[in-house]
């Protein structure tokens, strides 16, 4: 279902505006991708002038970086420990920016 973004026809008293003209497509919005552990999948989605945006929608390995060294290294996700955005992210296993997830070399904040 397709989320429009644009000017309401409502005064802030609750009266009808009439429009000058209909709905356009750029007002239009997209449903939330919430990328979730497992086999990489992502979807692609058109932007405006034709470019084009990656949506994310699994992910099994992450690149982690030790603070103390700098050194960058891959690891596999085991599962979401901790999400300050949603509780119920944690069991449904979705990962968001500033989520604690579990990883082969041990706990990670995603950035």
């Amino acid at each position: 279902m397709a989320l429009w973004q644009g000017k309401s026809n409502r005064k802030s008293t609750g009266g009808r505006l009439s429009p000058n003209r209909g709905k356009k497509r750029s007002e239009i919005g997209r449903e939330l991708q919430q990328a979730k552990v497992g086999g990489f999948t992502k979807k692609v989605a058109r932007a405006r002038g034709g470019g084009r945006k990656d949506r994310l929608l699994k992910i099994e390995s992450v690149s982690i970086t030790d603070p103390k060294s700098g050194k960058s290294t891959v690891s596999k996700i085991v599962e979401v420990i901790e999400n300050s955005a949603n509780p119920n992210y944690v069991r449904q296993n979705i990962i968001t920016k500033g989520s604690i997830i579990s990883t082969e070399k041990g706990n990670a904040k995603v950035t």
